[in-house]
């Protein structure tokens, strides 16, 4: 690429700072060595196939047989679509009990909460990409369902809903699955977003997330796909190359208040954009996690719960892990315009 090219980028710079209002992070776009947007596709060597049914998986048909970590299910005992059961080996345990140590500058809290897994289709090889909208609307249900039932423990001031999908992401697991659980604490991440959400509202009067929609949709250039209900778009500082965020139209500070309307919404916009994803990068690994407000402030009318969806397709190096400002190689206009144009089989 020629230097003309660079600044005919970004105005006169070859690089552009810009800022998340919503988690108050800076971002460098670095254009002195963007690259295009087929440039970030897995290398076709990369993607190797999954056979629908592998015998030593845990999660595959015919291991069902100790139904006691069972918490829901989606179908019958042979023919169910979705399983949630526990993990087998949580992080957090419903077991322990909720206990705070504090001694000077030391603090811990015992692991209480819950870890769920989410086994998404009894198929081995499936990804989101590749399911009908109907199941993953399925997968949807059993996010909402689990999600209400955990957030009424008495102890659980947080869930978190995510996906791993790749070992890039962090699977250990290859069998499509989704994971949730319950913390005895409101995470930093949260926190952050919750109180920049509230800063805001307090001086301009209005939830930022829906002045975000507002103008992402006016200006149209980052926008993926849209629907009546649900919004996919490339946040205009994101982190990393094709980060993308589905918003819901309606003002929801909750994950839990989605109605069935909008879950069937939410299917078909989930699976629309990681399957853009899917086909324009080649499958890469990603991880996706729906960020909701922490479960004893539902109702605020600062806050709206988001999905976020992450492709590992580069890693932070020294100056992201000192700093805590990424670098972002990729335009942001670039990659929403890349996925837009993105045919879907």
């Amino acid at each position: 690429m020629v230097i003309s090219e660079l600044f005919a980028r970004i105005g006169e710079s070859v690089s552009e700072l810009r800022y998340n209002i919503i988690n108050r992070e800076w971002v460098v776009i670095a254009t002195e060595r963007a690259k295009r947007p087929h440039d970030f596709m897995k290398p076709q060597k990369d993607v190797k196939p999954i056979p629908e049914f592998r015998q030593d998986c845990p999660f595959c048909p015919g291991k069902e047989s100790d139904l006691s970590d069972e918490t829901f299910r989606i179908g019958d005992k042979k023919n169910w679509k979705v399983r949630s059961i526990y993990n087998k080996f949580p992080a957090f345990s419903p077991k322990e009990k909720l206990v705070r140590h504090n001694d000077g500058i030391y603090h811990s809290i015992s692991g209480y909460g819950v870890a769920e897994v989410i086994v998404e289709s009894p198929k081995h090889n499936l990804s989101i990409a590749l399911m009908s909208a109907e199941e993953v609307e399925d997968i949807i249900k059993t996010y909402r369902n689990r999600y209400l039932f955990l957030q009424d423990k008495e102890d659980v001031e947080a869930v978190i809903i995510f996906r791993n999908h790749g070992p890039g992401a962090g699977t250990s697991l290859e069998h499509p699955h989704s994971q949730l659980i319950a913390t005895p604490i409101v995470p930093p991440q949260i926190r952050n977003r919750v109180e920049s959400a509230m800063a805001f509202f307090d001086v301009i009067g209005k939830c930022i997330f829906c002045g975000t929609l507002e103008q992402e949709l006016a200006a149209g250039k980052r926008i993926v796909s849209e629907s009546g209900t649900f919004v996919s778009f490339v946040p205009y500082a994101g982190a990393a190359p094709f980060i993308t965020w589905i918003f819901p139209k309606r003002h929801m500070s909750s994950f839990g208040d989605i109605n069935d309307a909008e879950i069937k919404g939410l299917a078909s916009i989930l699976k629309l954009t990681i399957s853009k994803i899917y086909y324009g990068l080649n499958n890469p690994d990603l991880n996706y996690t729906i960020r909701s407000i922490p479960v004893k402030e539902d109702g605020k009318a600062y806050f709206h719960w988001y999905l976020s969806i992450v492709p590992r397709i580069t890693l932070p190096a020294g100056f992201e892990l000192g700093s805590g400002i990424f670098i972002n190689s990729s335009l942001p206009e670039e990659s929403a315009e890349y996925l837009r144009n993105t045919k879907v089989p």
